[in-house]
């Protein structure tokens, strides 16, 4: 047993703690099985590439770069597909190289993508025309149609998400290492729909002057061809780790160091509802050596935070520990410093990120769940102004977002109303900016990291 795992931590000792939501499977042999089967399967991800995650997030604690996650509320099976994971990936790669430009420092890309399957839910029934039925709690579990077989938590499911996170894994790796993300093509990431968007011109702007770069580069003998980091970029996988049968049959032993990795995903997190300091997905945190995530609303108490923190991270390892602040806008400079200031009083190192998401979440007058996209921005104003007022590093921003033309959050460059929301509102579960509102939130962000700069650092590079 590796010293940093506590000594009586098992892959499976959560089931000895209490647990909150827990989907409730009638067949219990059929889960047993489902999960033996899992715990044969190759791993999704590699040790080594959660250390390597990990080492980027170290510098983002630092300060040294930035962190930019994303994807969707909750990956489904009917949405599944090449265009929609290469749509994503390029609207992503687009609001990475505008936080690159604004930042002058790394950006560490991380999806909410090969594993987001899982939601929780504030309450274990729906009812709909006085039927009660589940409540849907994402793909992996049950089918979002309300219908008692649809709703019947299934672990077939558990094996079709593997098979899916697979299939996307693999895609995603050649868009990364394949030469989709090479700088030369960055004129390339607009989709057609974007170009009438306020934003487009700005990022064409931007990517004038990367051809620009490259042409000089070029002239030095400096090519794609010949330098991978112009041509490839690294891309890393996270998701809320709900299912704990699930992460349990993935959790594996690394060969070199002995430690436990779960091999779901290179980065996983613990959700705002299952942080109880004493409970099963705490425990099973515990044991694992990936960085991992905790989301922190506005009901964690400075206790509790100082006891996640001793729990997940006793060796304050740089890059082990996210948190992801998730308020509301009219929140964050109420729960915000309370947090910061706990996490200084007792020096510990995380990683500070924005989830300008969860917070902002209201019903719109046509019955429609959305986001009101000026609520998002002001999440974020306020998260990078708290963090300069009590001098600390505002390193990322996690968001719900798609690479698809969607209409389910208002607002924006995109002009979405609450009359066309319904025009295109996909979404399973929680509503996403689309591809334009996304960037338009990325020259935002970029603008706030500029504005944390030090002067003279800013005057060196011309801002």
């Amino acid at each position: 047993m590796s010293s940093r795992t506590p000594s009586t931590w098992t892959p499976h000792s959560w089931r000895d703690k209490p647990i909150q939501q827990v989907p409730a499977y009638p067949d219990s042999v059929a889960l047993a099985d489902a999960e033996r089967q899992l715990a044969t399967f190759p791993p999704l991800v590699f040790a080594g590439e959660a250390r390597d995650l990990k080492a980027h997030l170290a510098e983002v604690a630092r300060g040294n770069a930035f962190l930019l996650q994303g994807g969707d509320c909750a990956e489904s099976f009917a949405e599944h597909g090449a265009d929609h994971i290469r749509d994503f990936f390029r609207v992503f790669l687009q609001m990475a190289i505008v936080l690159t430009h604004g930042a002058s420092k790394p950006v560490v890309k991380i999806g909410r993508i090969a594993g987001q399957f899982a939601k929780p839910r504030s309450a274990d029934t729906e009812t709909i025309d006085g039927v009660t039925l589940p409540s849907y709690r994402g793909d992996i579990v049950n089918d979002i149609d309300f219908t008692a077989t649809a709703r019947t938590p299934d672990p077939q499911r558990l094996l079709m998400a593997y098979r899916q996170s697979a299939a996307t894994l693999n895609l995603l790796r050649a868009f990364a290492s394949g030469g989709f993300a090479d700088l030369a093509r960055v004129h390339e990431w607009t989709m057609g729909f974007m170009k009438g968007s306020s934003a487009y011109p700005r990022f064409e702007q931007l990517a004038t002057k990367i051809d620009d770069a490259i042409e000089f580069m070029r002239a030095l003998g400096i090519t794609p061809e010949n330098t991978p980091s112009l041509r490839e970029t690294r891309f890393y996988t996270s998701h809320e780790a709900l299912l704990l049968g699930y992460e349990e049959a993935l959790t594996r032993r690394d060969s070199i160091t002995n430690d436990w990795y779960a091999t779901s995903g290179h980065m996983l997190w613990i959700g705002d509802r299952t942080r109880q300091p004493e409970a099963g997905h705490v425990e099973y945190f515990a044991g694992i050596m990936n960085p991992i995530g905790i989301k922190c609303g506005p009901t964690l108490t400075a206790d509790d935070l100082n006891r996640l923190l001793d729990i997940l991270s006793p060796d304050n390892e740089p890059g082990r520990i996210t948190l992801i602040a998730r308020f509301g806008s009219d929140k964050v400079e109420d729960h915000l410093p309370r947090l910061i200031e706990t996490v200084k009083r007792n020096g510990k190192i995380v990683v500070w990120c924005c989830d300008p998401m969860h917070g902002n979440t209201i019903k719109a007058s046509t019955g429609y769940k959305t986001r009101p996209f000026d609520r998002v921005l002001s999440e974020v104003q306020s998260f990078f102004a708290v963090h300069r007022s009590l001098g600390t590093y505002a390193g990322g921003i996690h968001v719900e977002m798609t690479g698809d033309d969607v209409t389910e959050c208002v607002g924006g460059v995109s002009a979405v109303t609450e009359g066309t929301l319904k025009d295109r509102y996909h979404t399973y579960c929680d509503p996403r900016l689309n591809a334009s509102q996304s960037l338009e939130l990325a020259f935002l962000v970029a603008e706030e990291i500029d504005a944390q700069k030090p002067a003279r650092q800013r005057a060196a590079i011309g801002a």
